[in-house]
């Protein structure tokens, strides 16, 4: 597989910045935000593909964070990350078009198969939609 472009957004900055060196590790382009704002900022030049993002931060949380990113760049793939159970949260994640919603701690393996099937299912999107322009 092709290195994947990731927005990692997290306010705990040991978790952000362990989690984005695994990522490089594995031959991955990796952008660190630590608020909603920043992640914002970053997405203006950066073009991720998938963007893992923590729902409780303060400023901005993760549910606006995702609803802005799904208005702006809709083919980006959104996984939220929560250390604070709560099925309202993930089911209104999943309605403004979250990729999937994971519990932490969470298992690097387990994460970055999400990540890699996130990472897929955008490059299986753009596919289409390049081959419905082409065949216009």
């Amino acid at each position: 597989m092709c290195s994947i472009k990731v927005l990692l957004v997290d306010d705990e900055g040991d978790f952000l910045r362990t989690l984005g060196k695994r990522l490089s590790k594995r031959g991955n382009i990796v952008e660190l935000a630590e608020s909603g704002e920043q992640a914002l900022g970053v997405l203006e030049t950066f073009e991720a593909d998938v963007v893992l993002l923590d729902v409780k931060m303060p400023g901005m949380d993760g549910l606006t964070l995702l609803h802005l990113i799904k208005q702006k760049w809709p083919m980006i793939e959104v996984i939220m990350l929560t250390g604070h159970a709560s099925v309202e949260v993930a089911i209104r994640g999943m309605e403004l078009g979250a990729f999937d919603y994971m519990m932490k701690p969470v298992k690097f393996e387990k994460l970055y198969y999400k990540l890699e099937d996130a990472f897929r299912r955008k490059a299986h999107q753009e596919e289409r939609i390049m081959a419905m322009v082409k065949n216009r």
